[in-house]
């Protein structure tokens, strides 16, 4: 699938991006080799493709393989890479075998990030690549994030957050360098759809992603399916979607389906869709 917009790029635009590119290629640039934490959305594709642009082959777009990530986002990561001209890798991670994952406190992610950066460090110190590089982007500093502290215990830079790139630009060069994913909207981990203090089970897991991809053959894309207590599904959905949401036969379609999968209660969220929405419950400061 393609996200990238028709919108002519202006010729100021385009000045900003060279300049933006040449930023962040030379930054690369300075390091022997790299590895690119790469989920395939279009932070970590703006790094690999600034990473292969500086280094060629010594930069390698690193995919976790795991049952929190979307068959679809993982599939998408390797045409990405593919397109890209970057060397990719899958390679397992194991966060379901971690308690502490597990148990879904409000720090999961540092968690999650832990594994994985544990896992890309073993590989690269195995593979003789020097450093690992994120897609954290410049805006993600002032959001709840407690995987940037896993993230500094591992080494792992973010060079779009030290250049204060943030995600417009990086957009922008996305739109520059002609990625797919240029306007693909954010794809967090599944486990962020589960409520903080609801376990987080490979069950749960595949019964969240069969509810969005079903909710996605039925056209209503980018939406969350948000599992909280006693088995209730909060579906966030669009507000240009909530008319057709609720149209003839469908809301009795979404409950039979939803409950085919074992979900109990089904509601529609009439703010919308909304990203972060978990982190509401936290207290204010988080």
């Amino acid at each position: 699938m393609s996200y990238t917009t028709d919108e002519a790029i202006s010729s100021e635009t385009v000045r900003d991006a060279v300049a933006l590119a040449e930023l962040l290629v030379n930054w690369i640039r300075e390091r022997s080799s790299v590895v690119v934490a790469f989920s395939g959305g279009v932070d970590s594709a703006v790094v690999a493709a600034a990473a292969v642009r500086a280094l060629g082959e010594h930069a390698v777009a690193w995919t976790s393989h795991s049952p929190a990530v979307p068959v679809s986002d993982r599939q998408s990561a390797e045409q990405i890479a593919k397109d890209i001209g970057i060397r990719h890798v899958v390679v397992e991670t194991a966060e379901l075998q971690n308690p502490a994952y597990v148990s879904n406190t409000p720090d999961r992610c540092f968690h999650c990030k832990s594994s994985l950066y544990s896992t890309i460090r073993a590989w690269a110190d195995t593979e003789n690549y020097q450093c690992i590089v994120s897609g954290t982007n410049h805006d993600d500093l002032g959001d709840y994030r407690p995987g940037l502290k896993a993230a500094a215990e591992w080494g792992v830079l973010a060079p779009l957050a030290e250049l204060g790139i943030g995600k417009a630009e990086v957009r922008r060069l996305a739109n520059y360098w002609g990625l797919a994913v240029a306007s693909k909207p954010a794809s967090p981990c599944l486990s962020s759809r589960i409520a903080y203090g609801q376990v987080v089970t490979l069950g749960r897991l595949r019964s969240i992603e069969s509810m969005e991809m079903w909710l996605a053959s039925e056209g209503f894309h980018d939406v969350r399916a948000r599992l909280h207590v006693d088995g209730l599904l909060r579906i966030e959905i669009h507000a240009r979607d909530l008319g057709r949401v609720l149209a003839d036969t469908m809301p009795r379609r979404i409950v039979a389906h939803a409950e085919s999968l074992g979900f109990k209660y089904v509601t529609l969220d009439l703010g919308g869709r909304s990203s972060g929405s978990m982190n509401r419950v936290l207290p204010a400061g988080s």
